[in-house]
């Protein structure tokens, strides 16, 4: 089992940054990939990156292309997601994910077998 734990939610205004981070514990020497995604009141829970853990090969949905930097401390055991400009559509609840299989383009929930609990990002207007 791996367990994920995100942190550096809050509240922002638009044109803002925040860092979010997910610390991973347990059996993470079996983690391929880790991903963000993030969901907002009445939506679905949407992709936003990914990194391969052991390339740093990043990727970004096209709506945080630019704003967004994932990385990856692996002696920490730590994903950051770095966010800028910070618009108020950006405002969710961002999940950390880990996924154990090498295949597909994790780009959907079900591909990850790990997730976190959640923290809260809003940005004001």
């Amino acid at each position: 089992q791996v367990q994920l734990v995100e942190s550096g939610g809050g509240l922002v205004q638009a044109g803002g940054s925040l860092r979010l981070s997910c610390a991973a514990s347990g059996r993470t020497y079996s983690v391929y990939a880790m991903g963000w995604f993030r969901q907002a009141p009445g939506k679905s829970r949407d992709y936003v990156a990914r990194i391969n853990r052991s390339s740093g090969l990043k990727y970004y949905a096209d709506s945080v292309k630019g704003r967004f930097t994932i990385s990856r401390d692996n002696a920490k055991n730590t994903v950051y997601l770095q966010m800028n400009s910070l618009k108020p559509e950006d405002t969710a609840v961002y999940y950390c994910a880990a996924s154990r299989e090498g295949i597909g383009t994790k780009i959907y929930e079900y591909e990850y077998h790990y997730w976190g609990q959640g923290t809260q990002v809003t940005v004001s207007s």
